[in-house]
């Protein structure tokens, strides 16, 4: 196969899970003999600095063959620094930068723009979900025909044995406002009234003012002793979480895929989330309770339901289990972006 190159903005090592996709997808290629090269770009995206589109411009227009672009760069680059690459262009875009939670009207008017403008200088497109194959359709004037959905694998793994006499509720994802904590932790207190203990792993540093908001909040609900905000923690520490929990919550507001809800139900874990974006494609209704985006007190009531009826909890976890051994794995992935570049490398 043709030498390409999979350009990834920061550290490929950082804990999210775009992070995770291109780990995953780089280890399965190279596990197959695939020669692909992993060429690091600037950590500033997406809202690099002058500086780092210089050093992105420099870096593309060394890169050999066909170039994967990751769309947290992509997306933000201008017309200048895309035309650096020699090569066809394939742009993996997770979901549109503009949806990010917390952005102010003219940042997201910018990326908006920024992102629609780079997209017509991708050869093609993968992206990780269907909702986002739709999105681009309708508001970024991507044609269907360069256009391929590559969702994320999800691994194998034993069912969880829960947590004992008192429930353990998981959340997974970094601290950031997209991922709807404030939802979480206020509805938590609304059912302060019942037995259960939460454990919350992701990144506080990626956006420190929502992690501070989330700890106060947690903190004023009176509720320190029962959530634990345990920070980015190791594949081996994430996989004891999961398999040690009895339901899995997340109220994120919007998701390109949602990794998370996929790994929750490997280990057939219920689970309350919020409909927005890819969440409802990605977590079945046999899963668990899927709730309006910001509706706290559906959150709740959700959340009360599953820990007081056990057989409701049994009959989501056994849909989380079924439906977990349909979904991809990350041969199958990398797979079909192969397959892409090997299209336009002809």
């Amino acid at each position: 196969m043709t030498r390409f190159t999979f350009a990834i903005p920061g550290d490929v090592n950082a804990p999210t899970g775009g992070y995770a996709y291109a780990r995953a997808v780089l280890a399965e290629w190279r596990s197959a003999g695939v020669k692909v090269e992993h060429l690091p770009l600037p950590g500033g995206y997406p809202f690099p600095s002058s500086s780092d589109l210089k050093e992105t411009a420099r870096q593309l227009g060394g890169a050999e063959g066909v170039v994967i672009i990751d769309g947290l760069a992509f997306g933000a680059m201008p017309e200048a620094v895309i035309k650096a690459v020699r090569g066809p262009i394939v742009a993996l875009t997770h979901h549109p930068l503009a949806l990010e939670t917390g952005l102010n009207a003219q940042g997201r008017a910018l990326l908006y723009k920024s992102e629609r403008a780079a997209l017509t200088l991708a050869t093609r497109v993968v992206v990780t979900s269907q909702t986002t194959a739709e999105t681009l359709i309708a508001d970024y004037a991507v044609s269907p025909d360069r256009l391929t959905v590559a969702e994320p694998g999800t691994e194998r793994a034993a069912r969880a044995t829960g947590g004992g006499d008192i429930p353990h509720l998981a959340a997974v994802g970094t601290l950031s406002a997209r991922k709807g904590y404030d939802v979480l932790v206020a509805a938590l207190a609304q059912v302060s009234d019942l037995p259960w203990r939460c454990t919350i792993a992701g990144a506080t540093d990626r956006d420190p003012a929502t992690a501070a908001a989330v700890c106060a909040a947690i903190h004023h609900e009176g509720l320190a002793t029962r959530i634990r905000l345990a920070g980015a923690v190791s594949e081996e520490d994430l996989g004891a979480l999961y398999a040690g929990a009895d339901l899995f919550v997340l109220a994120s507001r919007y998701e390109g895929y949602g990794m998370a809800y996929a790994a929750a139900m490997a280990r057939g874990l219920p689970i309350v989330a919020c409909a927005g974006g890819a969440t409802a494609q990605t977590m079945p209704r046999e899963a668990g309770i899927l709730v309006a985006p910001d509706d706290t007190s559906a959150f709740a009531d959700a959340v009360r339901k599953l820990l007081t009826d056990a057989s409701l909890r049994r009959r989501y976890s056994d849909g989380a289990w079924e439906h977990a051994q349909t979904l991809p794995s990350w041969s199958d992935t990398a797979a079909k972006i192969a397959d892409v570049v090997r299209e336009i490398a002809r």
